[in-house]
């Protein structure tokens, strides 16, 4: 009989054949079969209900208790988290004031109407402010380069009026490229509760992952009521049409890189302006919205904090422009962005510069197809103050550099003590202090994103079936895989039965998956795609849920391979994660006379002795317990479903390891120096003959993401000395790794934690 996959009128894929009876997809029913797929959650998930409500959802985006504990309760009450959920781009008559049949052939006209945009959504008189600042005319000196241009011209470019918000067309141009936008109603409770009643301007720094996300996150506070945020958005998209769309939402543009002088000198008269017009905004109490990334995620995962804007604003706090600042961290997560992938950027190839014409093909292209849904989280906001002075006060050792804290590991070598300085005058620690926040506002954006099915696809296809699956075993390890994200207190960016929800993420990986149908009709094979461009896309799918299981890993070889949130010690850390995993079961607790104990029989607290319970670090290592401690010990369970965990989070982690040993293997060929990009190219172009010959599992790890990100750790480690000569930027390994035994040693580090 022939099989055809087509496209339902649902969306979802349906099979069509003669036999009728043949269009349901086949369900293991054995208990024997269910059994046997590997979960670190049996008792969780033993009942085996469908339906993503059997567990309750997790209230996503509280802020720091540690950082800032008065914020946490501020704005917080225990009946926010049963507000739940809201899909924003669904408008009929009933989110109006009227009612009947022509309300709801006009609701979209009606709920924009209804939408209330205050007087003070825009700021005034901004352009002579800011050119009667003193930091203006301190850089306006003659002495100081202008950039070819005169007052009049700045005058001209600052004079860009915004103007009303374009509701009816995002609603819907978004009810074209969407199925649905989600929110929690709790979320956005908070988020206006600080605006109406709080005396300090909104800072919202969301992750970066689409162009889209410009006009999402304006889109849903106009929905609400609440103020839009002025954007900072990158000088690339300053284009005909976008440009005026930005600017009409409140946005404005600044420059990628401001040291674009003849020169390649700082524009300090540039710096000015956008300082001073910054701080103008937040004066006025208007919001704003910064990417800290600076440019869109191409991995899946969080880019490197950019934060030049954001030491705009702790500068405008505390030279007393403003009293505090309230900083609202935003989670963007996409079933796919509209953006399509980023392979050819991935595969080395320049990226295209933005264009009008680009974006008319672009939004002509996204018309024709749905990109399926979109959540968006909005956490808790809390005060910049409250961080700051958090910080001044907290005891604990200054952060270390990524060089201080593993090159004494890598060749045995001892960590130098640091000053441990804590005001913003000293310029070190501000840095620090800014760069420490920057990271942990996308460490909480990242972990309030939600999980899409596609990510939870992908992986699964990478990583536990690469050779392919049976469809009904990918719904029950689907299925597996949304527990244990549940568990682990991720929400997810979908609901429904299981194999209606695998249907969906398929049709949206589209050719990055492989579906046959097999000997019995009424199953299906499917399996990644072996080609390059479909393995890095999957990648960046699957990169999605890499924060889930991170720290699990992390445990799991005993490793510190990457560095905790600011805020939390490395104990802390570890603390969590081996909690974690002696709850699941994937460790035990076993003393010198007792070869197991079992880890449900006292709790946690009271496995370890108290020595190794939560203790700052000021305490007494030799202070008295009370009684003589017995030596405990922690054994991995040896059950197939555990040992089966363990190889999936080795799996996970591989395409990263198998990136930085290659190029910890490529280093030893750099003789001399060379200039960062040739180098950069040059490694690129080895990891990939690796992954064509076959030397490498994982095509995935020879992306040019992570080759780029391999140099930049590999410079931050002090593996490779960057300078500047003639405006060129060269590396050249460092004093510490000209020996070749010291080169070695790191490739035997990274080895370390590969799959044995």
């Amino acid at each position: 009989m022939d099989v055809a996959v087509t496209i339902g009128p649902d969306n979802l894929l349906q099979v069509n054949g003669a036999d009728q009876g043949a269009s349901r997809w086949k369900q293991p029913n054995d208990d024997s079969d269910r059994s046997s797929s590997p979960s670190v959650l049996r008792c969780v998930s033993s009942t085996w209900k469908e339906g993503l409500l059997n567990r309750k959802r997790p209230f996503v985006g509280r802020c720091c208790h540690s950082c800032t504990p008065q914020s946490q309760e501020r704005l917080f009450n225990p009946s926010i988290p049963s507000l739940g959920l809201r899909n924003v781009i669904y408008i009929n008559d009933t989110h109006t004031r009227h009612r009947g049949w022509l309300a709801r052939r006009l609701s979209y006209v009606l709920f924009v109407l209804e939408r209330d945009v205050q007087k003070d959504m825009f700021a005034r008189n901004v352009v002579d402010n800011v050119l009667n600042n003193s930091r203006y005319h301190r850089a306006s000196d003659p002495g100081v380069w202008v950039g070819g241009g005169d007052k009049g011209k700045v005058r001209r470019k600052a004079r860009a009026c915004p103007a009303s918000l374009t509701g009816w067309a995002l609603l819907k141009l978004f009810n074209g490229f969407f199925w649905s936008i989600q929110i929690h109603k709790g979320q956005l409770e908070m988020v206006k509760k600080a605006a109406t009643e709080y005396n300090a301007p909104l800072v919202f720094l969301p992750v970066h992952k689409s162009h889209i996300d410009y006009l999402l996150i304006t889109f849903i506070l106009f929905c609400h009521n609440i103020k839009a945020p002025h954007i900072a958005a990158g000088n690339n998209l300053n284009i005909p049409i976008f440009s005026t769309l930005i600017r009409k939402l409140g946005g404005f543009f600044i420059r990628r890189k401001l040291d674009e002088t003849p020169d390649g000198k700082k524009d300090v008269l540039y710096r000015s302006l956008l300082h001073a017009y910054t701080e103008e905004l937040l004066r006025q109490q208007q919001f704003l919205e910064i990417f800290l990334e600076g440019t869109r995620s191409r991995s899946g995962k969080p880019s490197p904090a950019r934060a030049g804007m954001l030491s705009i604003v702790v500068d405008a706090m505390c030279t007393g422009a403003i009293p505090d600042v309230l900083v609202v961290p935003v989670g963007i997560s996409y079933d796919r962005i509209l953006e399509g992938n980023y392979n050819s950027e991935q595969l080395g190839k320049p990226k295209k510069n933005e264009s009008l014409w680009g974006v008319a093909c672009g939004v002509f292209r996204m018309l024709r197809k749905n990109y399926g849904c979109v959540r968006v989280d909005f956490t808790q906001p809390f005060s910049l103050k409250e961080y700051l002075d958090a910080q001044r006060s907290r005891h604990i050792p200054p952060t270390l550099t990524l060089e201080q804290t593993l090159v004494p590991t890598i060749i045995d070598g001892e960590q130098e003590e640091q000053p441990n300085i804590r005001d913003l005058s000293d310029e070190p620690w501000r840095r620090q202090f800014i760069s420490n926040l920057a990271k942990h506002v996308l460490f909480t954006a990242n972990k309030s994103s939600a999980i899409m099915s596609t990510h939870i696809v992908a992986c699964l296809l990478l990583y536990r079936h690469r050779k392919g699956v049976a469809l009904s075993k990918l719904v029950e390890d689907f299925f597996n895989m949304k527990e244990e994200i549940l568990s682990r207190d991720f929400d997810l960016g979908f609901s429904g039965n299981s194999e209606d929800v695998v249907m969906h993420a398929l049709h949206l990986l589209g050719n990055c998956v492989n579906v046959t149908s097999t000997n019995r009709n009424t199953e299906f094979a499917i399996a990644p795609s072996s080609k390059v461009p479909a393995l890095f896309e999957l990648n960046f799918y699957s990169n999605g849920l890499f924060h889930v299981f991170i720290s699990d890993y992390l445990d799991s070889d005993n490793c510190l391979f990457f560095l905790p949130q600011p805020c939390q010690t490395i104990y802390q850390v570890f603390h969590d994660a081996v909690s974690r995993l002696i709850q699941y079961g994937v460790l035990y607790v076993a003393e010198e006379d007792q070869e197991e104990l079992s880890p449900t029989e006292e709790p946690w607290p009271k496995k370890f002795p108290e020595p190794l319970s939560w203790r700052s670090d000021e305490e007494d290592e030799d202070s008295d317990f009370g009684e003589e401690q017995r030596d405990r010990y922690l054994k991995v369970s040896m059950s197939p479903e555990h040992q089966e965990f363990f190889v999936f989070l080795q799996r996970l982690l591989s395409p990263v390891l198998e990136a930085y040993s290659g190029a910890a293997i490529f280093v030893h060929s750099l003789s001399q120096p060379m200039a960062e990009p040739e180098y950069t190219q040059q490694l690129f172009r080895y990891l990939l003959a690796r992954t064509e010959k076959g030397v490498a599992a994982y095509g995935e790890s020879a992306t040019h993401y992570l080759v780029k990100n391999t140099v930049r750790t590999f410079k931050e480690l002090g593996v490779l000395k960057e300078r500047r000569e003639n405006r060129v930027s060269l590396v050249e390994l460092s004093s510490t790794f000209l020996p070749q035994v010291n080169r070695n040693k790191l490739l035997h580090y990274i080895l370390g934690f590969t799959l044995l």
